[in-house]
């Protein structure tokens, strides 16, 4: 297939470009809702019953109530035999990912205002958390990472593992990768049943405080509907890259960045190219034809690419990172001169690549930052996932004698302007004590 050139401005990038931003709330959970009630329903209902039922159907395993758990054991050893490049791989990643998230904590503070009241915040780990982890036909060490080291960095003291079963191979990358970031338990299983333990808790399952990680749609859906249950981190869908280029860019390195975003399987990624160079656009769906000849997954590519891939010339760069804004990417990439000098205007991107030696699997796997990123436009308002997640805080107010006699009758004004006088009478017991007191 030939990748499509558009012209913004043109009727044809607007169809497009709109097509884009429908996809904001992206993982069409509402229709799958009937069918995630029912399973937490169950779950509640039947526990760790249910969770095996489940992973039979869905993921043609079969578990016993003794077997949903991985044992440390298990871990060790897929630890110990994993090979020895392969550990130390994975052993760089946790040590960067671990370096880049202690920067990210967040820090108490107190002080003593002007009328003598100390004021504050505690800043306290989350005590119990779940992360979910994509499995099934796929192994993904680097998405336990990026969710369990975070949490372990911010102090969390129990973390929580559930990752769909597969049923060729007991991918032993993941339970080394588990071993490698702390994990505490670590469960078979996966789903909108695996949410539902982790919100509501079975025999085997104790219930946590919050739920992170990417899934599929089902996933999304449960996530969801077990908020206020416990917190979750964000919707997490289809992976999503954009790329501004000028005509300094390498119209291979670019095709392979496109192709990289658009492999992930789900066939519901976007990969974009925004640039001032009919030249370099051409010469970017040559060098992507050429990359799909031999890729192995060459054909989910190329349905990503007719559905949601594009190779757009603008007018300027200016127009481009409007574009840009508009869109709100997972991935950004800036392969233009320069490009630092044109983060001031970016204003919503789940990650910012900058130059053409930065690309987005650099960020995937161990640059630092997480790569659990915003999607679907929610780089508007949504950040990556970082330590800064599994705290939370806590405030403090200490008042004065002096900041109650000051501060008080404004509080019973301001209360019973809203209609609350036990409000306002709450304030005025201590305010007529501290007078009385103070003459």
């Amino acid at each position: 297939m030939k990748p499509r050139v558009l012209k913004s401005g043109t009727p044809e990038f607007k169809r497009f470009l709109e097509a884009i931003i429908a996809r904001r709330g992206g993982d069409d959970a509402s229709r799958l809702d009937a069918a995630v009630t029912d399973i937490i329903a169950d779950v509640r209902q039947r526990g760790d019953a249910a969770l095996i039922d489940y992973t039979l159907s869905f993921d043609r395993v079969k578990l016993t109530a003794k077997t949903l758990r991985v044992s440390a054991e298990e871990l060790r050893d897929a630890l110990g035999q994993l090979p020895k490049a392969d550990r130390r791989a994975l052993e760089l990643a946790a040590r960067r990912i671990a370096a880049f998230h202690k920067k990210t904590i967040e820090k108490p503070f107190s002080y003593t205002d002007s009328l003598g009241m100390r004021l504050g915040q505690m800043v306290r780990p989350l005590h119990r958390v779940g992360i979910y982890v994509p499995g099934g036909m796929g192994a993904y060490p680097s998405s336990v990472l990026m969710n369990a080291i975070p949490a372990r960095v911010a102090g969390v003291r129990e973390i929580v593992m559930v990752s769909p079963p597969s049923a060729d191979s007991a991918r032993p990358e993941v339970m080394a990768a588990a071993a490698i970031a702390g994990v505490d338990e670590f469960y078979r299983v996966g789903g909108a049943h695996a949410v539902a333990a982790l919100a509501y808790g079975t025999s085997s399952i104790a219930a946590v405080d919050k739920i992170v990680g990417p899934g599929n749609a089902y996933v999304q859906a449960a996530k969801r509907m077990v908020y206020g249950v416990v917190d979750i981190d964000k919707m997490a869908g289809p992976s999503e890259v954009l790329v501004i280029a000028d005509d300094s860019a390498h119209p291979a390195w670019v095709a392979a960045d496109l192709i990289a975003q658009a492999e992930h399987g789900s066939g519901d990624e976007s990969a974009v190219m925004l640039t001032t160079s009919q030249k370099l656009a051409a010469a970017v769906a040559e060098a992507i034809m050429v990359a799909l000849a031999d890729l192995p997954r060459a054909r989910a590519v190329e349905g990503v690419l007719e559905k949601r891939g594009a190779l757009v010339v603008v007018r300027d760069l200016e127009e481009a990172f409007e574009l840009a804004n508009l869109i709100g990417p997972e991935h950004l990439e800036l392969e233009i001169r320069n490009p630092a000098r044109w983060l001031p205007k970016i204003n919503a991107a789940g990650a910012v690549f900058l130059g053409p030696l930065s690309p987005a699997p650099l960020g995937d796997y161990l640059a630092g930052p997480n790569h659990v990123l915003p999607t679907g436009g929610s780089a508007r308002f949504a950040s990556p996932l970082g330590a800064y997640d599994f705290l939370k805080r806590t405030s403090i107010i200490q008042a004065s004698p002096n900041a109650l006699r000051k501060l008080g009758p404004t509080v019973a004004r301001l209360a019973r302007m809203e209609g609350f006088e036990g409000h306002a009478r709450a304030m005025e017991l201590r305010d007529q004590r501290i007078t009385r007191q103070g003459k």
